[in-house]
């Protein structure tokens, strides 16, 4: 199923448009209304904050704020669990009224219960997470039935009309043939995937499991090889950057393509690595040194090949390079021969550690907030 004219339309205008004016821009906003989740799963670096900071909740009105700010033309909105969110349904209709492209990720647990408070839209999509088979999934978020909870969701989506995809993070220790296989049976249930190798979180609880860039190549390359060069799958990854992923692209991340705003505010730089936080979008863009992130630059991107930092950069070679991204489509993905070379890791400045002080800082406001509230958290925790 794929994506609808009229927003792939406006996408495409607006990307065109912004490159022929230069400077950075966004494409989509990354929202994370609250942190608290229903799962816990062992490569999240998401959820690992004590009570207070888990309570806290993105207002409507800040959710509009957030993409008025930016401009982005699509907004995916993540956690935690977004369905957990009392004004997730006023939150996707707000966004969908200002036309913007709307992916709303859940772990589906609570969809079947949910489903009626939303209503299809071009403009709508449920992205399902699921990470491989019954099996992979299951042990990827610790929890037996998963599984088929979300393939019921799919299918249940599906049947009230709405547009579904999945999105399947991969982790080192899977098997390409298993993958391909999942990938086959979403193909025959009509549903789009979007993939990525997992990012190695800092606060993960499993850190043994995460792919390096070596291993991620090698590892699509023999995806792919299974799918007809990944011609057989549907995908939401764009050519180039499933290309990137077999090891025939040389990109640095494009880092603010896919700013997040969560419950602390603007993450500097990216969605996956909080140094920093700052009140508004301006602030984030004018006010973080990007050229200090980044493959080869900063200890915490070393092994990062996740689409939130690279699709940007896809997104970006296809303007300027447009038969280079149709050759890729037409033809699938080279699972053959030498790979591009990668970025020099040796000049790369040590990882910082600034968790501590994100959250003490957060604690510290919240309290000021709200002394009694804050107080009657920490006794129920």
């Amino acid at each position: 199923m794929a994506l609808p004219v009229a927003p792939m339309l406006r996408i495409a205008t607006y990307t065109v448009l912004q490159h022929l004016k230069g400077g950075r821009y966004p494409l989509v906003l990354m929202l994370e209304p609250l942190l608290r989740c229903n799962l816990a799963c062992p490569g999240c670096g998401k959820i690992d904050y004590p009570d207070p900071i888990l309570n806290q909740r993105l207002s409507y009105q800040q959710c509009m704020d957030a993409i008025d700010e930016c401009g982005a033309p699509a907004v995916s909105i993540a956690g935690g669990e977004p369905l957990l969110h009392r004004d997730m349904p006023k939150i996707v209709q707000g966004y969908l009224e200002k036309k913007k492209l709307v992916i709303l990720c859940t772990n589906a647990l609570l969809l079947k219960k949910k489903i009626n408070d939303y209503k299809p839209s071009p403009y709508f999509t449920w992205s399902i997470h699921l990470d491989g088979d019954k099996a992979m999934h299951d042990h990827a978020v610790d929890q037996k039935g998963t599984y088929e909870v979300a393939v019921e969701a799919i299918q249940l989506a599906q049947s009230k009309g709405f547009r579904v995809q999945i999105n399947c993070t991969v982790f080192d220790g899977a098997s390409p043939d298993r993958l391909a296989a999942f990938f086959d049976v979403m193909k025959a249930q009509g549903v789009e995937i979007t993939v990525s190798p997992g990012y190695a979180y800092e606060r993960a609880p499993d850190q043994e499991h995460f792919l390096n860039r070596q291993r991620t190549k090698n590892f699509f390359r023999e995806v792919f090889k299974r799918g007809d060069d990944g011609k057989a799958w549907d995908f939401t990854n764009s050519p180039l950057f499933l290309d990137f992923l077999a090891g025939n692209q040389t990109y640095e991340c494009t880092p603010w393509s896919m700013p997040l705003r969560t419950v602390f505010g603007w993450q500097k730089p990216c969605y996956l690595v909080g140094e920093g936080y700052v009140s508004t979008f301006k602030e984030l863009m004018e006010g973080t040194d990007w050229e200090q992130y980044g493959v080869g630059k900063y200890e915490k991107c070393a092994n990062c090949m996740v689409h939130c930092g690279f699709e940007g950069t896809a997104a970006t070679d296809a303007i300027r390079h447009p038969l280079k991204m149709f050759s890729v489509a037409r033809k699938g993905v080279r699972t053959e021969g030498e790979m591009a070379p990668d970025i020099d890791l040796s000049n790369q400045r040590p990882a910082e550690n600034v968790y501590s002080t994100h959250v003490e800082r957060e604690l510290a406001r919240i309290i000021a907030e709200n002394p009694k509230g804050a107080k009657r958290t920490e006794r129920a925790a």
